[in-house]
């Protein structure tokens, strides 16, 4: 399949289809520990984080401009000791899951964290999503814990699992 990697999505171009992957994420899947659907509002305002904070939002695109999926990530945690960490994220269309979209995204945000000066990059993946740690091991992550029962959705307990890839030496 051809990909065309976007580095940049926007909120005007791009915020209506992300929203659509968010919500299918959100509704159907234990990949986002949320309940409600997000609203433009709150897509608006993600996307305008995102830039104020220097972080990328990548989408994989077919040739017809249709989206695949998209990859992010940022402040793993607001302390200052924190500053060189970054958690990902990537969603895709369920229309291209298993398509190999999720590594290439994967891959660019790797890329593109190391040029910002990261340190290491973690994944908080649920513990239950085998093709994600895959994934992860795949791309060199490694397992760095279990919070066991963190999570309720769909009427039972999730676990989750934290990967993490040092960035740099």
């Amino acid at each position: 399949m051809t990909v065309t990697l976007m580095k940049n999505c926007t909120y005007c171009e791009h915020g209506d289809e992300i929203l659509t992957i968010f919500n299918y994420a959100i509704e159907h899947t234990t990949a986002l520990y949320e309940y409600e659907p997000r609203t433009d509002a709150v897509i608006k305002a993600w996307f305008e984080g995102k830039t104020e904070q220097n972080y990328p939002v990548i989408g994989a695109f077919t040739p017809d401009g249709t989206l695949m999926g998209f990859a992010t990530y940022g402040r793993f945690r607001p302390q200052p000791a924190f500053q060189y960490t970054v958690e990902h994220s990537v969603y895709l269309n369920p229309d291209y899951f298993g398509q190999g979209i999720a590594a290439l995204l994967m891959e660019e945000i790797i890329r593109q964290a190391k040029e910002q000066g990261y340190h290491v990059m973690v994944g908080a993946i649920d513990a239950e999503n085998s093709a994600s740690i895959r994934l992860h091991e795949k791309l060199g992550f490694n397992a760095a814990g279990l919070i066991t029962q963190s999570g309720y959705k769909f009427d039972r307990w999730l676990d989750l699992a934290f990967y993490q890839l040092l960035l740099t030496e």
